[in-house]
């Protein structure tokens, strides 16, 4: 195959490669269905590749039925070479087939045969999952979800249905007004999450996946009625620790439900603070950590998240080695939640501890690095309020300076 002269026009100009099922974009670029529609639907790319013309996600792609019976044909004449036949590809679904899908959901006898056909169309194409989420499939496995809550032991088709939710990006006005409609939901995926059967990794990840796109467009008045059950499940999701995307997504829910003072309290009493300063010691991820810290933050804003969090032998050290050695977000919430222990919960114990983890030594750092003003000056402030305290200890040799730069 290498040795074989592949003709240009066969070729792709996204993914260099012969061309499956060509189509012309209304630019008159032929490209591979897969290619451009992954460059306009997934990549939310609005030009065209090569001309750098417009290109919209609902401009027309045009089958290339001609130059892909050329392709064919060439396959075939070099199949003695190792090339491989390209078969017709097939039809592409339209919005009617799926609303008529949607309807078929509607009746108890075509739900499981509809529901395992969607999940099968979901993966199948970026394509597909657009037109579901234009046909209303989101709303109508919602509701489906809820249903299965309210029938009690029922369970068929949750695992397909969350994981044609978690593919399908849930229109943001459609998922506001669903939750403000139907706060079932929550209680519905909190259902869910607590369930202890076979395949539960899979089917919790894609639960909380789904509250994750849910709570991004949540208004308050949702985020206000959260309860004590739902963050006991969400920081199960985290202790059971079920898979990097299952627990990102639960990091997220409790990121965005912590503004509020009630959800706070809830969270701590949860066991929350523990959890997060556990994973926190295992975590390789940037995106994990800048979550864990946003979320500890929250929680030392109030007094038993700041004991819980001082109950950790390994709480303040944990926050002080990762200062300066993950990104300016981290760096950010780190030395804000030393700023709420050093305020609130500052005792002779608490700040020789800052000194032996290095924490004290990672704040004269930070007055130094190439850090925002702000960042620095709240390093200040931390060290100036205590330096009777820290004043004997090595780290404060030419401390006046530094202090007073």
């Amino acid at each position: 195959m290498e040795d074989i002269d592949v003709p240009q026009y066969f070729v792709c100009p996204i993914s260099l490669q012969i061309m499956k099922d060509p189509v012309t974009a209304i630019t008159g670029i032929t490209y591979d269905r897969e290619s451009i529609e992954h460059w306009l639907f997934t990549s939310k790319n609005t030009i065209c590749p090569v001309t750098k013309q417009p290109l919209s996600e609902d401009s027309d792609l045009t089958p290339n039925h001609t130059l892909r019976r050329l392709i064919q044909a060439w396959c075939v004449e070099n199949a003695s070479s190792g090339v491989d036949r390209i078969p017709t590809p097939k039809p592409c679904l339209d919005k009617f087939y799926f609303l008529k899908l949607v309807k078929h959901l509607s009746h108890p006898q075509l739900q499981m045969k509809t529901i395992r056909e969607l999940e099968l169309l979901a993966v199948g194409s970026e394509r597909n999952r657009k037109h579901m989420a234009e046909a209303g499939v989101p709303k109508t496995l919602l509701q489906f979800i809820i249903t299965r809550f309210k029938q009690g032991r029922i369970i068929d088709g949750l695992q397909e249905a969350l994981s044609i939710l978690r593919l399908i990006r849930i229109p943001s006005r459609e998922s506001k007004v669903f939750l403000i409609e139907n706060h079932l939901i929550i209680e519905s995926l909190t259902w869910i999450l607590g369930f202890n059967i076979d395949n539960h990794v899979t089917l919790k990840s894609n639960a909380v996946s789904v509250l994750k796109m849910l709570f991004e467009e949540a208004s308050s008045s949702v985020l206000e009625r959260l309860k004590s059950e739902f963050f006991n499940r969400i920081v199960g999701v985290i202790r059971e620790k079920i898979t990097q995307q299952g627990i990102n997504a639960a990091l997220k829910v409790l990121l965005d439900a912590c503004p509020w003072g009630r959800n706070r309290v809830m969270i701590v009493e949860s066991g929350a603070v523990f959890e997060l300063i556990e994973l926190e010691w295992r975590s390789p991820e940037k995106k994990t950590t800048e979550m864990i810290f946003g979320i500890l933050f929250h929680l030392c804003s109030c007094a038993d998240g700041r004991a819980q969090f001082l109950r950790h032998r390994g709480g303040i050290a944990v926050v002080a080695k990762r200062i300066l050695n993950v990104s300016p977000a981290a760096d950010d919430r780190a030395v804000l939640i030393l700023a709420l222990i050093c305020k609130f919960s500052g005792t002779s114990m608490v700040l020789q501890e800052m000194l032996n983890v290095k924490a004290v030594s990672k704040l004269f750092i930070i007055i130094q690095a190439d850090c925002s003003p702000y960042l620095k000056e709240k390093a200040r402030e931390i060290l100036r309020t205590h330096s009777e305290q820290w004043k004997n200890s090595p780290c404060f040799d030419n401390a006046y300076s530094i202090l007073s730069r």
